[in-house]
């Protein structure tokens, strides 16, 4: 059966390791770590066995040459597309305005159809409250217009290392980050998908439920019927399967590692601290089958995994 590969939820591969996925396309897997358990595993990219590429980035522009070579191995693919309405101080590693014209040009190449814009997360703070969101996004849908249909939205969820990095960057920038009440969020959301109809877009809240309502829908991130209407329309085989409370994504397989993504934005899930994530890009290498280890280290595991193989498991690695 083919996978939806996710590429990826935990690292930018667009924006920063565009030469290792193609080289990977190229040998027809990649390793991937079990960010959980520590379980290594290949999974095949070869045509044959992807149903579709689910590519997230906050900057498409470093990757728009490849998506034309994807396109032409046969490949199918759509995106999910993070422009937030943050201050810069808290995305201090972005160009917002090459993003901005890099989703355009990724429209024009695709369509509207393909895009799903994130905004997300939106953070309160003592800079950015009600009115200056209502400013930021009213500018951004309009820019975007004709561009997307959808828009996918979550307000920032305090995880463990979350709280920790927002400790930190609230003494070091002097100011301070708000937990708002459900029904300000609820407000506030209404108030951007009225924005949003004005567009043409339609507003999506992503592992909110308590958010939707007759203005907001509920997300799915990874979404077969995003998939089956856009290319298969004889049918798609696809199941959900959530990753974390109130998500409504279709099963998946992501190929990504976490703590490798050098955005160093301060509110994100992926990294435990930018300097590990820094540190991790550096460290890099394009030749290698696992993202964010050695290319020595990751044909070790490689042999590992063809020698700990069933013969049943062995017939799905004929790549090698």
């Amino acid at each position: 059966m083919k996978r939806i590969i996710s590429v990826s939820r935990r690292t930018d591969v667009p924006a920063f390791y565009g030469d290792w996925f193609m080289g990977r396309l190229k040998e027809g897997f990649a390793g991937v770590v079990g960010p959980f358990g520590g379980q290594k595993y290949i999974v095949s990219l070869k045509p044959q066995d992807v149903a579709c590429f689910v590519f997230w980035s906050k900057n498409f522009g470093p990757f728009l040459e490849n998506l034309k070579n994807i396109d032409g191995s046969g490949y199918k693919f759509y995106f999910n597309y993070t422009v937030t309405g943050l201050p810069s101080v808290f995305e201090s590693n972005l160009e917002k305005q090459e993003a901005i014209e890099a989703l355009k040009q990724l429209s024009e190449m695709t369509s509207a159809k393909h895009i799903n814009w994130r905004f997300d997360p939106i953070i309160i703070s003592s800079i950015c409250g009600r009115d200056f969101y209502i400013r930021a996004f009213e500018e951004l849908a309009a820019e975007f217009e004709g561009h997307v249909k959808r828009c996918y939205f979550s307000f920032v969820v305090n995880y463990g290392k979350v709280v920790r990095n927002f400790a930190e960057f609230e003494k070091a920038n002097g100011l301070k980050i708000f937990d708002c009440s459900d029904d300000f969020k609820i407000e506030l959301a209404n108030e951007l998908a009225t924005i949003a109809e004005r567009y043409g877009i339609e507003m999506f809240s992503c592992c909110g439920d308590y958010l939707v309502g007759e203005k907001v829908k509920k997300a799915h991130c990874v979404d077969g019927g995003i998939i089956e209407e856009l290319f298969f329309p004889e049918g798609l085989s696809y199941r959900t399967k959530p990753t974390r409370k109130e998500c409504g994504c279709t099963e998946s397989t992501d190929i990504g590692t976490y703590d490798t993504c050098p955005h160093g934005c301060v509110y994100c899930y992926a990294n435990a601290n930018k300097e590990k994530a820094f540190a991790a890009a550096r460290r890099h290498e394009t030749n290698s089958a696992f993202l964010g280890h050695s290319k020595a280290e990751s044909d070790r595991w490689i042999t590992q995994i063809k020698n700990n193989k069933t013969k049943r498991d062995f017939e799905q690695l004929k790549m090698f």
